[in-house]
């Protein structure tokens, strides 16, 4: 038989047993035992002129696979009770072996899955409230959490029925510098102005980044009374 696999390419004899029943198109259920016990021993001899060592797991299965072989071609006499498929344990050996192996291949397939995966701990945004965000106007983060939810409904309710809604993609730090290029030109604007596309990313992004450049001490985040408009602006030195 033709191959290019070595020893080292198999997890143990069930498994280079798999394989060459697979690649033979034979049934797990029907193992012609005299061909695959051919192709085995073949596959051991292959290996040996190779100079590969060959496990002595895979031996005890060759031997296994000769003796099967010999009983199954021995003549049977007529008054002979019938005996057990010599087989039949072979069949559920490598069974439960497949079992195995399909398992550890879902397992493979989920942790290829989570590496995929990114996770960030939850910002807690308390701590922002005294370090980032300017307090001469008394706003903390939950002030401008709540403004924008109340900002976002009032929208909501006076938006038109027939809406054309074009989706584009926009990172955190590219939004930053949209709001960085605003700042240059304006020095200050109204913090309800940036979020003058109302789709749920861009909102999320764009408060994102208010936050992001107030931790950097970039910008100043001021409400000169309570009620009134909340006001973004430039920090001298800044952007």
């Amino acid at each position: 038989m033709e191959t290019n696999f070595v020893i080292n390419d198999f997890e143990g004899p069930l498994d280079l047993l798999l394989h060459l029943i697979k690649t033979s198109k034979m049934s797990i259920y029907d193992i012609k035992i005299e061909e695959i016990t051919k192709q085995y021993v073949d596959f051991i001899n292959k290996m040996k002129e190779m100079n590969l060592d060959v496990a002595s797991e895979y031996l005890v299965m060759a031997s296994e696979l000769i003796e099967m072989k010999s009983k199954m071609l021995l003549p049977k006499s007529d008054d002979e009770e019938e005996e057990e498929d010599p087989r039949e344990e072979l069949v559920n050996r490598l069974i439960e072996y497949q079992k195995y192996k399909d398992m550890v291949e879902t397992f493979r397939n989920l942790e290829t899955e989570r590496k995929e995966i990114y996770t960030k701990e939850p910002l807690n945004y308390k701590e922002l409230n005294d370090e980032y965000v300017s307090n001469d106007g008394s706003v903390s983060v939950d002030d401008l959490v709540k403004a924008l939810s109340k900002f976002l409904m009032r929208k909501e309710v006076e938006k038109p029925i027939s809406t054309k809604i074009t989706k584009k993609e926009i990172s955190v730090s590219d939004r930053t510098r949209d709001i960085r290029t605003i700042l240059n030109k304006k020095k200050k604007v109204s913090f309800f102005d940036l979020f003058e596309i109302k789709t749920k990313e861009y909102v999320v992004v764009t408060f994102l980044s208010i936050l992001e450049m107030a931790k950097l001490g970039e910008i100043e985040i001021i409400q000169e009374n309570n009620f009134n408009n909340i006001v973004i602006s430039k920090k001298e030195g800044a952007l």
